[in-house]
């Protein structure tokens, strides 16, 4: 899987530790999202689709290999 999650943060002015407080988790779970080592719950792309204000399939997409 994909992520624009670095972008769409970017675009809101948010840091890492600002997201994470957003949504209730880590900042380290945020870097592990962004860095695609972590696939988020469903909970926790919903709660990123309501910060962000866009559908979750605007930020996640599948790859080839998903």
């Amino acid at each position: 899987m994909e992520n624009t999650i670095k972008v769409e943060r970017a675009i809101l002015s948010l840091t890492q530790g600002d997201l994470a407080k957003k949504i209730g988790v880590s900042r380290q779970t945020i870097n592990s999202i962004e860095a695609n080592r972590y696939v988020p719950s469903t909970v926790l792309a919903l709660k990123l689709s309501d910060v962000f204000g866009k559908p979750v399939n605007n930020f996640f997409k599948l790859s080839s290999d998903d």
